[in-house]
């Protein structure tokens, strides 16, 4: 209960409002009384709140109790309201309780007012608590079903996705081979180029859905968050224009996450985009980190959100804002609010599920004419910075002679695949499936240098291929191509280390790229593969 009650008491008789405080400055009952006597003061000081308790009498010389009660019900119907008056009767009494009113007390036992206060604001902030809390448990069922429906919109965009880098592997593939057999001065080439053109920007629209559904390969590390905005930096200016005065507030000391660097760079990069698009006019965006702790409290407000040390990210903007319903939808895929080829309404979606696949939440703020503020917490971990090593200056080399074992249930991929690798000079053998490239690698009595396989096919994955394949050929290395990486071979997310993936859609050249990557890299990188 409250140290101190603040009480608006509505008493004609100055002698019977002395003694209302009498009455409750008993027993230690910390007490701060109002008096008004008529209708216009009483409406006033409804009006103006901050009351814990109101006490009335039944009868007034210009209005009554009845018309008291309804005042404070219609302003303040929360606020427990007792009525203090000689007898008016039981069905009289019954009548105010019905309207609204809370407790009778009889002036006769004024030594029972202060245990009636006492009841109705334990009843009262028993009901407060009750309130918060079902406006609380509202929220979370809200954000839950928001969650439940992302990750639904995210299963059948990871789906659409995956089936679209079959065909489009095919386009892009067979294409480098037709541009790369076609004289440079042949009339049909720049058409074939056209073609090729819009099978990279499709393969990039598959990419911003794979990013939103997490089935993207990532190649987290532990890095410092303000070391990644330091690098952008500069060139933010460049991208989001002049006009806007972009702040940075960086944590000194500030944690450390684990992600994949060039993922968090693409966060920043559409945050920043997005930031860019809300103030047209030019206007402040303030990018920031900082160690927080969110607590038992904050994660119980917010579902998914676990407990813990944490390091935000938050990018500000001064722009025009957005209403509850906007925000509400701001991370679906393919929702925007500019006009028609103004945006994909992609970017955010990549925003949302690059955070959600490294482990981390992402909240918006947003009033109209107020501007926004994303926010995002990536947990914070106690392992020490990765250094990158410099990647191995290697020839770049597209032909070889090995025999490399294609599985891939595909039937157009997989012979992209034969083509690609026949043309350089390789023995290819073709498997449509796991159980028959087993059934090749036992009848194959030379050595098979590579599979390459997919990773989703019917019956047995390509994980599983690979561990059996490698029971009769140990000197197999293995080149994983997918369309999407929700599987054996990506786990949460993180590509296993020591496994060789290739994502569709791919290019001819950076087929065989990866191809005699695998083949060159020493065996004991890629270790032996191991059944799920």
């Amino acid at each position: 209960m409250k140290t101190t009650v603040h009480v608006l008491c509505l008493e004609e008789s100055a002698r019977d409002a002395e003694l209302v405080k009498a009455a409750l400055s008993k027993d230690g009952l910390a007490c701060k009384l109002s008096h008004v006597q008529v209708r216009d003061d009483f409406m006033a000081a409804v009006r103006q709140g901050g009351w814990d308790v109101i006490i009335s009498n039944c009868a007034l010389p210009d209005f009554d109790g009845r018309s008291a009660l309804a005042i404070a019900q219609e302003h303040c119907p929360e606020i427990p309201f007792i009525l203090f008056s000689h007898s008016i009767g039981e069905e009289a009494a019954i009548e105010y309780l019905k309207a609204g009113a809370t407790e009778y007390v009889l002036k006769d036992h004024p030594a029972r007012l202060l245990f009636a206060v006492r009841r109705v604001l334990r009843e009262a902030e028993a009901q407060k608590e009750r309130k918060q809390a079902e406006k609380r448990n509202a929220k979370l069922e809200e954000q839950l079903r928001q969650a439940q429906k992302m990750e639904a919109v995210g299963r059948l965009a990871g789906g659409i996705a995956h089936d679209f880098n079959n065909v489009l592997t095919i386009i892009k593939g067979y294409s480098d081979l037709a541009l790369g057999q076609m004289a440079p001065q042949d009339p049909q080439r720049a058409r074939l180029q056209y073609i090729k053109d819009a099978g990279e920007r499709a393969a990039s629209l598959t990419r911003q859905l794979l990013a939103f559904s997490r089935r993207q390969v990532l190649e987290s590390k532990v890095l410092d968050l303000n070391a990644i905005v330091t690098n952008l930096y500069e060139m933010l200016p460049r991208l989001i224009g002049e006009d806007i005065d972009i702040v940075s507030i960086l944590k000194p000391g500030l944690g450390r996450m684990k992600a994949d660097p060039g993922q968090i760079e693409q966060v920043i990069l559409n945050l920043a985009v997005n930031a860019r698009d809300a103030m047209p006019q030019g206007g402040k965006m303030t990018i920031e980190t900082a160690n927080v702790a969110l607590d038992e409290n904050y994660a119980r407000d917010h579902a998914t959100v676990q407990p813990g040390p944490h390091v935000m990210l938050a990018v500000s903007d001064t722009g025009h804002g957005m209403d509850a319903e906007t925000s509400a939808r701001i991370f679906e895929p393919f929702f925007t609010t500019k006009e028609i080829g103004q945006g994909t309404g992609l970017g955010l979606a990549m925003v949302y599920g690059i955070v959600k696949q490294s482990g981390g939440s992402i909240w918006v703020y947003s009033e109209p004419g107020k501007g926004t503020t994303f926010k995002i917490y990536f947990p914070r971990v106690e392992d020490a910075l990765e250094v990158q090593e410099p990647a191995e200056d290697r020839p770049r080399i597209l032909r070889g002679t090995e025999t490399v074992l294609v599985a891939e249930d595909e039937e157009m991929v997989r012979n992209l695949m034969q083509t690609i690798l026949e043309a350089q000079g390789y023995a290819v053998l073709v498997a449509r499936n796991a159980t028959e490239a087993l059934s090749i690698g036992h009848r194959h009595h030379g050595s098979i240098p590579l599979l390459v396989t997919d990773v989703v096919m019917p019956g047995m994955s390509g994980r599983e291929l690979a561990a059996q394949l490698a029971m009769v050929h140990p000197e197999a290395k293995v080149l994983y191509v997918s369309g999407y990486t929700d599987d054996a071979v990506v786990r949460h997310g993180v590509l296993n280390a020591g496994l060789a993936f290739l994502q569709k859609p791919f290019s001819a050249e950076s087929f065989l790229f990866k191809v005699r990557d695998a083949l060159d890299t020493p065996a004991k990188v890629y270790g032996k593969t191991q059944a799920p």
